[in-house]
């Protein structure tokens, strides 16, 4: 096991691994343990109740965080004519079409998310082997392979993420930076948890969410109580 370091040591006897914190405590609890000098991304951590071996039992969609999730994003779009020009007028940072596709074939990399219109498909397919481990390939079920390019380069800068559940049943999600309010922090925790709770597949059974943990960089997870998620979700004192 690898050794931890003095300041994940100190930040760690904050937190009772066998309490399972509110929403709200969690929030509270991890931005207090978030000291390192920069500023340290906050993620929720997921176990759910699926198996993703089955189709039927896949978990993924998009959602867009309120207050956005503190990181500059740099949108790729592949488009030709009117589209292009509404990438471009929304704030896109690299628009294209057949240029594009070369550029990225020869090692251009530099956007972390594409967006590409239905019709650039055929040419932005061939760069499955080059987007796709990297997780940068156009996708319907993201929304990121439409006509109207314009509002999705706005969702995107605005804070619109992916969630989608891995091999072992689990998601791993950036709700935003440390030093963001609770109450922002939290209202992105809200809403994702609310997106993911409406996803549940009908065939999943049992238990749907196992475990929630939230944590920054460089701090330990601090263990959310699933039972009080939805509960969570409409707790008005919360709200001011």
């Amino acid at each position: 096991m690898a050794k931890r370091g003095k300041r994940y040591q100190e930040a760690a006897k904050a937190v009772d691994t066998e309490q399972l914190y509110t929403p709200t405590e969690a929030v509270k609890l991890v931005k207090e343990m978030a000291t390192a000098k920069f500023d340290e991304t906050i993620e929720v951590a997921l176990k759910l109740g699926v198996d993703p071996r089955h189709a039927d039992q896949q978990v993924r969609g998009t959602v867009v965080l309120p207050h956005g999730t503190g990181k500059s994003v740099r949108v790729a779009v592949f488009a030709k004519g009117e589209h292009a020009e509404a990438a471009k007028a929304a704030g896109a940072d690299i628009v294209g079409a057949e240029d594009l596709v070369e550029k990225v074939q020869n090692g251009f990399l530099d956007f972390d998310v594409s967006v590409a219109t239905p019709d650039m498909m055929g040419m932005v397919g061939r760069l499955g082997r080059v987007l796709g481990p990297r997780g940068l390939m156009p996708n319907p079920k993201a929304g990121t392979v439409t006509f109207e390019v314009g509002k999705s380069v706005e969702e995107l800068k605005a804070g619109k993420i992916e969630y989608r559940v891995d091999r072992s049943a689990g998601v791993h999600v950036a709700i935003g930076k440390a030093s963001f309010s609770e109450r922002a922090l939290l209202g992105n925790f809200r809403v994702l948890m609310d997106a993911i709770i409406k996803a549940r597949p009908a065939a999943a059974k049992g238990q749907y969410l196992r475990k929630v943990a939230m944590a920054s960089t460089m701090s330990p997870g601090v263990k959310i109580n699933p039972q009080v998620i939805v509960n969570v979700l409409t707790e008005k004192d919360e709200e001011e």
